[in-house]
């Protein structure tokens, strides 16, 4: 395998040099991409420090110096990568050596365009941890729950197969470059959360992943207080917002799509509608379920009646 590692950088400079290490370890890693997203925090001058430590370490930044989110920034490494395979790591994770193992294998089969497995997490202050339990009343590995392969992955990520679990990380993903090229695959620059939950449920239609190490990390997220995704509360309009947004996207996608079920396409559509009534406040969101119940009367027959409308829902 040749590797392009595509770190984006963004106020990380207590944290990129142990990120840079991790990747340099493994021989695979041809070219190791660091991003800066318009960091202030002096992430930039320690990015051009390291760029001179080793010929496969490229320094870029966006033409106006600015930031432009994850998504772009990771869309900009894909543009720019040069070898056959991809993988992603964000500036305060790091890589455990085990994290090619799986690909090492599988990917001598050529139908293969993705392998996954499990991320773990480290927290380093003890507020990053209270902020993640609340989060996800977890400190376990982010992972999936049955080894999968091909459309069964795709089945198990859109919650057809409930029993599969509906995410792994991306920085625990490694991708044939050609498959996101083929089918002009990029993550969406609208969504500012869920961006990688939708990414991941495309990826999964259009190539062919196989699970690898689902049972043991082969990478660490870094917990604490700056975290992005432990930001938004659980049942807050904010994280119906951000859901509404990513349902729809996947709703509208998916029924271009002619060889999806039509479980799944219903599945993205009831979970855009009643996100999207979910998001709203005082009466509102009760006369918007009562208009929806009435014209998708079967949905009252559904568990997801009760995402609008309660605090725990039940998706």
């Amino acid at each position: 395998m040749n590797i392009s590692v595509i770190i984006p950088v963004y106020n990380a400079a207590d944290y990129i040099e142990k990120a840079v290490q991790s990747v340099l370890q493994f021989m695979e890693v041809k070219e190791l991409l660091l991003i800066d997203d318009g960091s202030k925090d002096g992430s930039t001058e320690i990015c051009r420090e390291i760029t001179a430590t080793d010929p496969r370490i490229k320094f870029i930044q966006h033409p106006d110096k600015k930031n432009h989110g994850v998504s772009a920034t990771r869309n900009l490494g894909i543009d720019l990568a040069s070898q056959e395979f991809i993988t992603f790591l964000d500036a305060d994770d790091y890589y455990l050596p085990n994290r090619f193992d799986a690909e090492r294998e599988y990917f001598k089969d050529p139908k293969i365009d993705g392998v996954f497995g499990a991320l773990a997490t480290e927290f380093i202050t003890e507020k990053g941890r209270e902020e993640y339990m609340e989060k996800f009343m977890t400190d376990g590995l982010t992972t999936v729950y049955e080894k999968a392969e091909g459309k069964n992955v795709f089945l198990g990520l859109s919650e057809v197969n409930k029993n599969f679990g509906t995410f792994f990380s991306m920085i625990a993903l490694t991708i044939r470059k050609k498959v996101l090229d083929q089918n002009k695959l990029r993550l969406n620059e609208k969504l500012k959360i869920g961006e990688d939950k939708e990414f991941i449920i495309k990826l999964s239609y259009y190539g062919y992943l196989k699970s690898g190490f689902i049972d043991q990390p082969v990478a660490i997220r870094t917990g604490h207080e700056h975290n992005t995704i432990t930001k938004i509360k659980n049942n807050s309009q904010n994280f119906f917002h951000h859901q509404y947004l990513l349902y729809e996207s996947l709703y509208f996608w998916a029924v271009k799509q002619k060889d999806i079920p039509e479980i799944t396409k219903n599945l993205f559509r009831y979970k855009y509608m009643f996100s999207k009534i979910a998001s709203k406040s005082g009466l509102s969101k009760y006369t918007n379920f009562i208009k929806y119940a009435i014209f998708n009367p079967r949905l009252l027959k559904t568990r997801y009646r009760y995402y609008a409308l309660k605090n725990n829902p039940k998706i």
